[in-house]
């Protein structure tokens, strides 16, 4: 019986002291939210992304899993900025073969010309 007063006791008086804790009943009110945890060191901003950004790229474990916000964020940069890669690869295709077909061109005529005489 004397166990059992004691174990409904000590059961109070942690009960209390949770309640306590949580709800704050001092000077500072009760506990401040904690800040969730951000990525620390974003893909840079000031120049294009490079193969080492993404080796470095960490993102911080949230209660699930990843935060899904930070790697969306992370994922639309890359994408954008292949998708502009893409455009300035293809850009730069489509202008050498212009430039080489001028080049067949003007040698042709050359040929030609040298052909005539």
């Amino acid at each position: 019986m004397v166990m059992f007063f004691f174990l409904v006791v000590a059961l109070a008086v942690v009960v209390a002291a949770v309640t306590l804790a949580v709800v704050g009943g001092g000077e500072h009110g009760p506990l401040p939210e904690a800040a969730p945890e951000r990525l620390q060191d974003p893909l840079p901003l000031d120049r294009p992304v490079g193969r080492t950004d993404i080796d470095t790229l960490r993102f911080p474990l949230a209660a699930r899993g990843y935060r899904m916000s930070d790697v969306d964020d992370a994922l639309n940069r890359i994408a954008a900025e292949l998708a502009e890669r893409d455009a300035r690869i293809a850009d730069l295709e489509s202008a050498l073969a212009g430039v080489q077909a001028e080049a067949r061109v003007s040698t042709d005529r050359t040929g030609q010309e040298e052909d005539q005489r």
